[in-house]
């Protein structure tokens, strides 16, 4: 097999779509298109959030074989794609809201990155009323712990330095298994293994960092500082509306505890703005929220419908207008918070893992709570661990000297 660029004509494609907004739908059909203009003689798979929920009108594009592999079949994609037998419309679904196990999965590479993702969870069992994942993705299964291990084992193997441990709901990691375990505990044991790697987990929710996780940070230089933590709202009405089971109040303590332990620590906040029903009270609460905390930066997102979820057909949709108008007030916060931020730690010394050379000149990375730093260095530099003094701010982050 040979890897070739998507522009260019392949005898087989494989798609892998995304259902998060309708935008994203619209997205994996016009690709899907695209591939059959290149050559209609290929075999095309398509696989993903989108082929999940929305196999038939997938099938409508062409009159062209496609094969659909659903995600709980995704293991089967490689079998599939190197089949004797042309795809005849096939359809790999099964019932993804009956899935028990997460698809068993083992990766080696993550072609030219510096950072593995491991994949310890999958599926949803929140249903927030704006989300189409549950759907997609079906309930919260978990990867056995000594499967981690060895996946972690793998990574480590291969030469990657850091590890995020990732899922579509990683806080609810081990709930399902027998015996039960949580992310804690499955961290702890990582860290027994003592691999030559830094750890980073993506996003939890609120109610899911607790004291002992927070502690088992505190304690290991191992895991990076940093927490990105979904708010969405900071408008206690709206966060019922949207399904979020915890209040504005609880929000705010967990990040304040979680400076507390980790003084170093970055925060990140995913805010969805222009829910049906926020009203101009409502998106105050939610700046005002965020302005008083010692978040690090936010992740802003327009609300958009999604056909399929409960908020979709909601009354009081909120114009274009002032969803734009709000969202620009947070990206201009979030340049406030990002900025303070880096220049708190100018004069610090951190370590960073050197990702690549940016523009063929500096070297570019990130310290442990995800400051993004260029520095003068030799390329052999790159996916190597060195100290670095936080000396600039720049456009972009922060430039270093390496001591």
């Amino acid at each position: 097999m040979e890897l070739v660029p998507f522009s260019q004509p392949a005898e087989v494609y494989i798609i892998n779509t995304c259902a998060v907004t309708a935008r994203a739908g619209a997205q994996s059909r016009q690709l899907i298109r695209r591939a059959l203009r290149a050559n209609p003689e290929a075999r095309l798979i398509v696989t993903g959030c989108y082929a999940q929920i929305a196999a038939q009108d997938i099938l409508d594009i062409a009159d062209s074989p496609i094969c659909i592999v659903g995600n709980g079949c995704k293991h089967r994609l490689v079998e599939v794609a190197l089949a004797d037998r042309h795809c005849d419309l096939e359809m790999h679904l099964g019932n993804i809201a009956g899935q028990k196990e997460i698809c068993p999965l083992t990766a080696t590479s993550f072609g030219g990155r510096t950072r593995a993702y491991l994949k310890v969870q999958d599926g949803c069992n929140s249903f927030c009323s704006y989300c189409i994942v549950p759907y997609a993705r079906g309930r919260s299964r978990s990867l056995a712990p000594d499967r981690v291990v060895a996946q972690a084992e793998i990574f480590a193997d291969q030469g990657y330095k850091e590890q995020v441990l990732t899922g579509i709901h990683l806080g609810h990691y081990g709930h399902d298994l027998t015996p039960k375990t949580d992310l804690r505990e499955l961290l702890a044991l990582l860290l027994d293994r003592n691999l030559p790697v830094r750890y980073r987990l993506s996003s939890l929710e609120p109610t899911e960092i607790t004291d002992q996780l927070l502690a088992l940070m505190a304690e290991s230089p191992s895991i990076m500082p940093y927490l990105h933590i979904p708010l969405q709202s900071g408008d206690d009405r709206i966060l019922q509306k949207m399904n979020r089971r915890y209040p504005a109040a609880t929000f705010a303590k967990v990040v304040e505890q979680s400076v507390a332990r980790l003084p170093d620590v970055a925060i990140g906040v995913d805010v969805l703005v222009g829910f049906p029903g926020e009203d101009e009270a409502a998106f105050r609460n939610t700046y005002a929220l965020i302005e008083s905390l010692p978040v690090s930066y936010l992740h802003v997102f327009p609300y958009s419908k999604r056909p399929g979820t409960p908020a979709a057909t909601m009354a009081d949709q909120v114009s274009k207008a002032d969803k734009d108008e709000r969202v620009a007030l947070l990206r201009d916060l979030d340049h406030k918070k990002r900025t303070a931020f880096y220049r708190n730690h100018l004069g610090s010394v951190r370590q960073i893992l050197v990702e690549r050379r940016k523009q063929g000149r500096l070297l570019r990375g990130y310290t442990g709570n995800y400051i993004p730093v260029s520095c003068e260095g030799d390329s052999a530099l790159v996916n190597q661990l060195v100290k670095v003094r936080l000396e600039e701010l720049t456009e972009d982050g922060v430039l270093g000297r390496i001591v």
